[in-house]
């Protein structure tokens, strides 16, 4: 242990500055208000985790939350990739989950609609107020508006079963590394997480290298998400989770509206 003469000294705090006995009552007043404010929200955040876990889970319908860049357009590529896996999904008897918006969200919401003539899925749009995102897409069903990240972010966990990450920017980072570090913590479970696409190898390699290697992470959290090279991939993940959904729930799908005929039409 090192001795007393070789502790660190800090330096004395500076002198207070003259303060009237008004001034002083002041800036007593608004440190309690602000601690009281702290106080406050942070109950809330009990309430919520409370009333969360009370919440019974969804046992009757199946949903996947697409995360994806707002910005892509529709004579993109990658547009007409995610509408199709969408329309796919849909008719397998998944909802379909996006934060409602333009991009790769409304492509998905478009698919969404696109195949729920089988057995009559729906299509949510979880909006954010922002100055520069636009009005909620014409593809939705149901609309929730937050007001802020954190509550838009809960609500896209507690109402999904599984979540596929295409091609985003940095909030679409963000919706995913929250959901893999849920699982990571086994704070959820059986939720398959999918990255598809060769934008996120450089994710997966970065934390294989950088995390992993230097023990900030266990091998096997690299391995509590799922990662593919194209949308078709991800299908079969998504099939298998629902498979185990409908079985655990004793969910039987009612009979389809309308048959998917050869050509992937739908009959007319």
């Amino acid at each position: 242990m090192a001795s007393s003469s070789h502790r660190i000294r800090l330096p004395p705090p500076p002198a207070p500055a003259e303060e009237t006995v008004w001034q002083r009552w002041r800036r007593k007043q608004r440190t309690w208000l602000l601690r009281r404010f702290d106080q406050a929200i942070l109950l809330l955040y009990r309430l919520i985790h409370r009333l969360d876990r009370a919440a019974p889970g969804e046992q009757r319908y199946f949903r996947v939350a697409i995360f994806g860049s707002s910005r892509i357009q529709e004579h993109d590529a990658i547009y007409g990739r995610v509408r199709e896996l969408a329309r796919r999904l849909s008719f397998m008897g998944c909802d379909i989950v996006t934060g409602g918006g333009p991009g790769l969200m409304r492509a998905a919401n478009e698919g969404a609609r696109a195949g729920a003539y089988r057995h009559r899925t729906k299509s949510f749009g979880l909006t954010i107020l922002l100055p520069m995102e636009e009005q909620p897409n014409p593809f939705l069903d149901e609309v929730a508006q937050h007001s802020t990240f954190f509550s838009r972010l809960h609500q896209f966990i507690r109402l999904s079963h599984a979540y596929i990450v295409v091609d985003g920017g940095i909030g679409t980072t963000l919706e995913a590394l929250m959901v893999w570090q849920l699982l990571q913590v086994r704070m959820l479970n059986g939720r398959p997480l999918i990255f598809v696409g060769p934008m996120w190898r450089g994710l997966r390699a970065f934390v294989e290298e950088e995390i992993i290697r230097h023990g900030l992470a266990s091998p096997g959290d690299l391995q509590a998400a799922v990662w593919v090279d194209t949308l078709d991939e991800a299908l079969p993940v998504v099939q298998s989770a629902l498979d185990d959904f409908l079985r655990r729930n004793k969910v039987v799908l009612p009979p389809p509206a309308v048959e998917m005929p050869e050509g992937g039409a739908p009959a007319r």
